[in-house]
């Protein structure tokens, strides 16, 4: 059987805590960390490309691409040791060109990278402790120079290199800021830091010497050469809401290439760590990037501010703020855009930029869209689309649809297209979500949150929930296979319920652990779950038992599945081994080889099966599985594998892991061949839209389309009006025109007959011209042949002269030649005793010259050296300026092509405009007939808008007197305040009167009681009026009815009469009848004498009923009378009763007085030791009086016992008179009087015996 091959297919993440997690490749591709991959990712084909980490990685820290874009370095730790590794770009697959492995000195880590300007040199940070710099030749792998930062343990954020000299570069972090050059082997610092050191996060290179640099406290420094030279702080200002609101930017293509200078970041929770101490309200500047007009820097959560360099001054001025939007689908959308931008990058042209932001976001933005929006901030958008920003919990797939479902710890549901890798829905919420199962269909979704597990259908634009059960904390949830059922767990016990009638059908409780996964079989008819508990239960739907288990203390599950013929159960757990059961039995145990599985799947075929590891590799291997280690592993993840899944036709494996990333690889053999599944159907193309939205969506529709027609209408009249304006001016040109043709004909047949004038005149001039230029002619020859004859007589004349003067010369000559060979004849004798004499002369000379020789070779080479360092550095100055017009160059065609694509969009405006024309036009003249009614109703409506702007005109005088009132109320409001405040001084002497008016309110409140009083007599008074009211009532309806009973009898005695009347010719009947009328009436009569009877009764018994009430109402009135008459009795009864407490409560200290002494006493008495009494009575002489005192004492204590007695019982009967009186109806006692009760009198008295 062929082995497995997966090959990564699309990732959706991002790992933003990478050191410059974001590099330009060229115009459209960006390179970003995802998982432990570098994926390159084309933004405009939306394709993506892999870079695997190295084999057993933990993880990238750190990025670096080459100022030429050939060279990717790549800083990762390797089985706990760090490894820089160097990809060669400009082929596919990337190929390893080198690997820094083997270090002479200690290190733990590379946090921070750069290239040098030529790609020739690498720049490497270490982390503290070491916190060494190290300048490598990379491509010979030799350590140039190596240099400690930082003695103090402080971290180092950022190192690069200058952009025109490989032997600057500069440093920055907590409390770092230096300035090193490569000179003679060594790295020096070449610049002092100045003031107190401060938080450095971020700098870029401006220019060859000049630096910007951003702290955590949001300051930026301009550094040139080390020395200050600018310095600014960022402020924090707040959007309106308006203002917050979400604008859609349209991406524009970009043309030319440019380099850029890319700027690693720091690592996030360094800085947040090492900045605990400034305040929230700082914005930090994490980031800082360089381009043509000036640098681009993060400003706080959000927020990246541009700045452009003053012409005049050497500083920099803020042009533009660009935020990140607001998300409507998070659960707190004014807290979605507060992110903190870790890394920002330029493309090559400058036409776009690119940040990845704390919550492992991308976004972008078009550099000309900025320039657009003037006076207000522009706004990012999502580069790809939103990503999961904390680990993801919960995967699952469907079969009609190319459906992947993922939850997270970030509170998000996300639904993804794994055919088309975009982002479906997604929707955030206010708790975490832990686990997500997907139905088959792909039309709903059920989700187990924290405090509930939500059932919820997937709309067309929003995933919306449509029931709700109790079980919380719910970590694993699966649909079955066929979709009628799904599975939820909660602790240690599974619930299943139905999907038709949303019923839970069964509760499955075995497991003494959490359970950890949970799998449905082919046929749906068992459950298989595995715990922490170390048991593997499978469970029978139908009876709701166990079926099989395989229980295995020792081991703590984290994954189970099962195979297509349900035959064996595959579990992997804590022991680093693969089992296979069958049977409650372990048929098979496959080693895992030094690290832990925790996910695993088999296909839908049984032929291969994908494990994932807690080190986020994968592993494909076939089944079944071989004895020896034989699989394919892959670097997939930075962090455990949480979920993995395949696909229902087997062709691609699904991946999740706690890094927050999910990758889609796709399913081959070791042929190449792709493993598919035949599907009878293809996937569904229907959505679920509810049918409110359907009308709201329909409605919005409908005005859509008649603000269609409405505008067409708007556009048809402007045309017809411009028609008209045209078709005015056309006549108007066309007069003015022919006018102008008829004035050009008469100026023209003018001009004709003035050019026959001229011609003549001209004919004539030139006749008379040429006779006198005859004449001239004539003339000039005769006097030129005088000349001529002249001038030949003085030619021969100056011939003989030369002829004489010519003979004297040569006889001089020959003279001259004679005194010359003597003259010379003597020269030549001195000058020969002269040159014997300079001979020597020159020898000695040329040793001169020898020596002037060797002088002027050392002297040259010295000038050659001069010259050809001066030559390098006219060089390099020159190449300076070369590359300055090259970019200048590069850029001017960049705007040349970028006006060249204006002009062809435009073009192709015009001609779109041309053909929309001419389809008006045709319309136009369809709808002309219908303009025409139309324009009456227009002229109607205007007469309305002007009624209308009349009464707007009227108004807004109104709103503007209104105004003027509110502005002197606002005076007036003023001039109130001050008086307010002098009144509350004023206030404090008042209190005592407010005092004086509240007791005043008070006696006016015992007032009120007692007005309430009389009106609750009054009220009963008037509720006994009203039931004699309505008994009178009764009586009148009885009486009523009594006379209509009488004549309905009367109405049948006169029919039954004239029934009679009829039989008087009949005698016989007429006696029946009359007898019949008798016996029918003669009854009546006697019931009604009974009524009669009836109604005397109740006359009488309402004339007694009144006399009754009379003599209540004047019992009433006496009682009340009595009542006023008794309350002043009543009142003495209480003030003496008030007293006699008074007097008792003082007898009963004067008891525990003589108490207390007599305890004195009798304690004094023991103390004596048996003194006889004459000795008492000599020690306490005339002490009868005191003995007389104590017994007067005690026949006055009787007394007052006594008088409290009778006292008590007077109380007592006062108190029974008074609840006789108090049951009478319409007495009421004195409001705010309360007697003492008699139970504290007689519990006071018991004390006092």
């Amino acid at each position: 059987m062929s082995t497995v091959v997966a090959q990564s297919q699309h990732v959706f993440g991002l790992q933003s805590h990478v050191a410059n997690s974001i590099l330009f490749f060229d115009e459209q591709i960006i390179i970003f960390p995802s998982g432990n991959h570098c994926v390159r990712y084309n933004m405009d084909q939306k394709w993506q490309r892999f870079i695997p980490g190295s084999e057993k990685s933990q993880g990238m820290l750190a990025l670096s691409i080459s100022p030429n874009r050939r060279y990717l370095a790549v800083s990762e730790m390797v089985q706990e040791k760090p490894v820089i590794t160097i990809y060669e770009l400009s082929f596919y697959p990337f190929r390893k060109r080198k690997i820094l492995n083997n270090f002479d000195f200690p290190v733990q880590r590379f946090t921070c990278m750069a290239f040098s300007p030529d790609s020739k040199y690498l720049l490497t940070q270490a982390s503290p402790p070491e916190s060494s710099l190290v300048y490598w030749l990379w491509e010979k792998q030799k350590v140039m120079a190596i240099v400690r930062t930082d003695s103090q343990n402080n971290a180092v954020y950022q190192v690069s290199f200058s952009p025109q000299d490989n032997t600057q570069v500069c440093v920055t972090g907590n409390g770092i800021f230096k300035l090193l050059r490569f000179t003679e082997g060594t790295l020096k610092q070449t610049n002092f830091q100045r003031g107190e050191p401060q938080n450095y996060l971020a700098h870029t290179w401006v220019s060859d010497d000049k630096i910007v640099i951003g702290t955590d406290t949001g300051k930026l420094f301009l550094f040139e050469s080390g020395d200050q030279r600018w310095e600014t702080s960022i402020v924090v200002r707040e959007l309106p809401r308006e203002m917050k609101n979400l604008e859609v930017i349209q991406e524009s293509e970009s043309l030319i290439e440019f380099p850029t200078i890319s700027s690693p970041i720091p690592s996030y929770e360094q800085v947040m760590m090492t900045s605990s101490h400034v305040q929230l309200t700082m914005p930090q500047v994490f980031t800082i990037a360089a381009y043509s007009k000036g640098f681009a820097c993060s400003a706080g959560p959000g927020r990246v501010l541009l700045f452009e360099k003053m012409e005049e001054k050497d500083s920099y001025h803020e042009s533009k703020e660009i935020r990140i939007p607001v998300d409507p689908q998070c659960n707190d959308p004014s807290q979605s855009d507060k992110q903190d931008i870790l890394c920002m990058c330029f493309s090559p042209s400058e036409e776009t930029l690119v940040v990845s932001t704390s919550k492992n976001q991308l976004y972008s933005i078009t550099m000309p869209l900025t320039e657009i929006s003037k006076g207000e901030p522009a706004h990012f958008e999502y580069l790809m689309y939103p990503l999961h920003s904390a680990p993801i919990t919960g995967l699952a797939t469907c079969i009609r649809k190319p459906f992947i479902a993922t939850c997270s710890l970030d509170r998000s549901v996300r639904i993804w297209n794994y055919e088309s890798n975009i982002l479906e829905l997604y929707k955030e919420y206010q708790e975490e979500a832990y686990t997500i199962g997907l139905h088959p269909s792909g039309h709903f979704i059920v989700v187990g949150f924290a405090d509930k597990l939500r059932l919820m259908n997937l709309l067309i634009d929003d995933i919306r929930p449509f029931k709700e059960y109790s079980v919380r904390g719910c970590r694993e949830c699966a649909f079955s296979n066929g979709g009628h059922l799904f599975a939820a767990v909660n602790g240690n016990v599974i619930h299943v319920f139905t999907t038709t009638s949303l019923e839970n059908i069964s509760n499955l409780k075995g497991h003494t652990g959490k359970i950890r996964s949970v799998v449905w079989n082919t046929d749906d008819s068992k459950l298989i779950s595995c715990g922490t508990d170390g048991a593997v239960y499978e469970w029978n739907l139908s009876t709701g038992k166990r079926e099989t288990e395989c229980v295995l203390k020792s081991c703590s599950y984290n994954y189970v599945t099962i195979s297509p013929d349900s035959k064996i159960i595959f579990a992997v757990g804590s022991d680093c081994t693969l089992k296979e059961i069958a049977d409650s039995s372990v048929l098979r145990e496959t080693p895992a080889f030094d690290v832990t599985y925790t996910a695993i799947a088999i296909s839908h075929s049984g032929r291969m099966m994908f494990v994932g590891t807690s080190v986020g590799t994968i592993r494909a291997m076939k089944y079944p599985l071989p004895v020896q280690k034989e699989f394919n592993e892959y670097q997939a993840h930075a962090g455990p594998v949480t979920k993995m899944l395949l696909t229902f036709d087997d062709q691609y494996l699904l991946t999740v892991a706690k890094d927050g990333c999910l990758f889609t690889w796709k399913v081959f053999d070791k042929e190449g061949r792709g493993i598919k599944r035949e599907r009878e159907v293809g996937f569904a193309e229907e959505v679920l839209v509810t049918k409110i939205d359907l009308e709201e969506k329909a409605q919005v529709m409908l005005e859509l389309k008649t603000r269609v027609e409405e505008l067409k209408m708007e556009n048809e009249y402007q045309l017809r009006l411009k028609d008209m304006n045209y078709s005015e001016k056309i006549k108007e040109l066309t007069d003015k025109f022919i006018q102008e043709m008829e004035s050009l004909k008469t100026k023209n047949q003018i001009l004709k007959t003035e050019k026959e004038k001229q011609d003549i005149f001209h004919r004539e001039y030139m006749d008379d011209l040429l006779d006198k230029q005859s004449r001239e002619l004539q003339d000039m020859e005769c006097c030129n042949n005088q000349k001529l004859l002249l001038e030949y007589e003085k030619y021969q004349e100056l011939q003989l002269k030369s002829q004489r003067m010519q003979e004297e010369y040569e006889k001089q000559l020959r003279d001259n030649d004679e005194t010359k060979s003597q003259a010379l004849e003597e020269l030549t004798e001195f000058y020969e005793a002269k040159l014997q004499e300079k001979t020597t002369l020159l020898e000695e000379a040329q040793e001169d010259v020898r020596q002037q020789l060797r002088e002027f070779e050392e002297t040259k080479k010295q000038i050659e050296e001069d010259e050809d360092r001066e030559i390098q550095d006219i060089k390099i100055k020159y190449e300076k300026k070369l590359r300055d017009e090259k970019e200048s160059n590069l850029r001017l065609k960049g705007e040349t092509g970028i006006m060249r694509k204006k002009f062809s969009s435009l073009q192709k405006e015009i001609e779109e405009r041309a053909n929309d024309i001419e389809v008006l036009k045709g319309e136009q003249v369809k709808l002309q007939g219908v303009i025409k009614s139309l324009e009456k109703d227009i002229l109607g409506l205007k007469r309305e808008i002007q009624e209308r702007d009349e009464t707007i005109q009227d108004k807004e005088k109104r709103i503007y007197d209104l105004k003027k009132k509110n502005q002197e109320l606002e005076k007036f409001k003023f001039v109130l305040d001050y008086k307010i405040k002098e009144l509350k001084k004023q206030i404090e002497p008042r209190e005592n009167e407010i005092k004086v008016m509240k007791e005043q309110i008070q006696e006016m409140e015992g007032e009120l009681e007692h007005f309430h009083k009389q009106n609750t007599q009054l009220e009963l008074n008037i509720t006994e009026l009203w039931q004699k009211l309505r008994a009178t009532d009764q009586e009148m309806h009885r009486e009523r009815q009594k006379e209509r009973d009488l004549e309905a009898l009367v109405n049948r005695f006169k029919t039954d009469l004239h029934n009679c009347v009829a039989y008087i010719q009949e005698p016989r009947q007429l006696k029946e009848k009359v007898r019949g009328l008798f016996e029918k009436y003669v009854q009546r009569a006697d019931m009604v004498e009974i009524t009669g009877l009836n109604t005397d009764l109740q006359q009488e018994y309402a004339r007694q009923r009144e006399h009754l009430e009379r003599n209540l109402a004047t019992l009433k009135k006496k009682v009340v009378k009595e009542s006023e008459l008794h309350r002043t009795d009543y009142v003495r009864i209480m003030q003496e009763n008030v007293f006699l407490i008074q007097e008792i409560n003082e007898l009963r200290r004067e008891l525990k007085f003589t108490r207390s002494q007599v305890y004195d006493l009798e304690a004094a008495l023991k103390h004596t030791k048996k003194i006889r009494p004459q000795e008492v009575s000599e020690t306490v002489p005339s002490k009868d009086t005191l003995g007389m005192a104590p017994t007067r004492r005690l026949n006055e204590q009787e007394e007052t016992g006594r008088i409290i007695e009778m006292q008590r019982r007077e109380i007592q009967r006062l108190r029974d008179q008074i609840q006789e009186q108090e049951q009478v109806p319409g007495f009421h006692p004195i409001a705010g009087i309360r007697l003492p009760s008699l139970e504290t009198e007689v519990g006071s008295e018991e004390q006092i015996k």
